[in-house]
């Protein structure tokens, strides 16, 4: 439906943009104005206003429909204009098909180079060729944040942050975060008990800990229960270089994963999904710890989950806590209607922008450069038809790095070859 929605209001405005941004014109002062801009800045949300892009960036941002001497002007009358949407975790550029008969870089097997998973490194596997690249992109993303899913060890490995332009430069921030899951999943891996696997992750912070002092060359002796590589790659998570995502349901698996602030003071705590995180939403947000969620959890999933609710989003909103929204490869696409739905239940709209944008950069330490529309930053941004967490709207021209791209896909091209097929050719005719 959006995709067909989208295409019908490609029109005159994105026209516009590739003429007035093409190759040859990528030097040139661009300003877009007539729109209605969620900075999600200072500056909040500006009626009518311009914005002002060179080289790139985003030179300013105006309370005037108005386009000063040099800038070429993009008209977008009645339009909105929103940061470019950051999926929040993701294995985007790492998987194509899960069940792939190929390898699948975002699922590893065990290496001898690491005994708990922490060493295993996505910079090296991001594929910014994905087909999955476009059709996030098409519909409002200009980042996303990759990672690996399963290792079957204790970690998750490292993640990264990509850029979707969809050139070979996608790399925008390696050694993005660590990633562990202490629910039913990781669990299941790690010794089918939780009383297994926290023995081991605080054996494996202990044993960082240690390291951080230690020579780890190969002519030292080490006799840890990681190997070297993962005491080399843990050193930044505790010295809170490296966010650790901690993927958590249950209210008591939220709680220990937030103690382990108590015994590493310097750990930087992410909680992903926190399904019953509003039953804890105080001491959540006592201890700082921000939270990645999917708002649609609603009926359990499991014995883990019972407290599944709506308005979770809302609730740890409430409290304090900064939350972002984000859902698994192939659906990220579909965050903003997440966040559309978490409005309806209770997350004021500002938060529910935030929470697909300048909460992601926040917690990946982005935030300088991505997630609002304010001076300095980069021109990553999107034009939409309308209210963009409204499932009827949608992207009309995504920028990156102030240059747009092509707003079609895998999917939309698959689309238009045979929504009119001639009959007169075969199926799988390609002209």
């Amino acid at each position: 439906m959006k995709h067909t929605l989208l295409n019908k209001r490609f029109s005159l405005l994105a026209s516009a943009c590739l003429l007035a941004l093409s190759a040859s014109a990528v030097a040139e002062k661009i300003a877009i104005t007539g729109a209605q801009i969620h900075t999600l800045g200072s500056a909040g949300v500006i009626e009518d206003g311009t914005i002002l892009i060179d080289n790139g960036k985003i030179q300013q941002v105006l309370d005037a429909d108005s386009v000063p001497s040099g800038y070429r002007e993009i008209e977008a009358d009645g339009k909105v204009i929103t940061p470019g949407f950051i999926g929040a975790l993701t294995s985007l550029g790492l998987e194509e098909v899960s069940l792939s008969a190929g390898p699948v870089d975002a699922r590893v097997e065990a290496l001898p180079v690491s005994s708990v998973g922490a060493a295993y490194d996505v910079q090296f596997a991001i594929n910014p060729d994905s087909t999955l690249v476009p059709v996030t992109r098409v519909e409002g993303f200009t980042h996303a944040v990759t990672g690996i899913s399963r290792t079957g060890q204790l970690f998750n490995g490292q993640g990264a942050v990509i850029d979707l332009a969809g050139d070979f430069t996608a790399l925008v921030k390696a050694n993005a975060f660590m990633h562990v899951n202490v629910g039913d999943g990781g669990t299941h891996a790690n010794g089918d008990s939780r009383a297994a696997l926290w023995v081991a992750l605080n054996q494996a912070l202990d044993e960082a800990v240690f390291a951080a002092g230690t020579d780890l060359s190969p002519t030292e002796d080490w006799e840890g229960m990681i190997t070297r590589a993962d005491a080399k790659a843990m050193i930044p998570v505790i010295n809170g270089e490296l966010p650790l995502l901690i993927t958590a349901d249950r209210a008591a698996d939220i709680l220990q994963a937030l103690a382990l602030k108590n015994r590493y003071e310097n750990l930087n705590l992410v909680l992903v999904n926190a399904t019953e995180g509003w039953r804890v939403a105080e001491q959540i947000a006592k201890a700082n710890v921000p939270v990645i969620l999917n708002p649609e959890n609603n009926l359990p999933g499991g014995f883990d989950q019972i407290g599944a609710t709506l308005e979770n989003a809302a609730r740890l909103h409430k409290a304090g806590v900064l939350v972002a929204i984000g859902m698994d490869t192939h659906n990220i696409r579909l965050a903003p209607q997440h966040a559309g739905n978490a409005v309806a239940n209770g997350l004021p709209h500002s938060a529910g922008l935030a929470a697909i944008s300048l909460n992601v950069a926040k917690i990946f330490g982005l935030d300088d450069t991505l997630g609002s529309l304010e001076s300095g930053k980069e021109a990553s941004l999107v034009i939409w038809t309308g209210d963009p967490l409204e499932v009827t709207e949608a992207a009309e021209q995504v920028f990156i790095k102030g240059e747009p791209v092509e707003m079609t896909s895998r999917q939309i091209k698959l689309r238009d070859r045979y929504l009119n097929r001639d009959p007169a050719k075969p199926v799988a005719y390609s002209n």
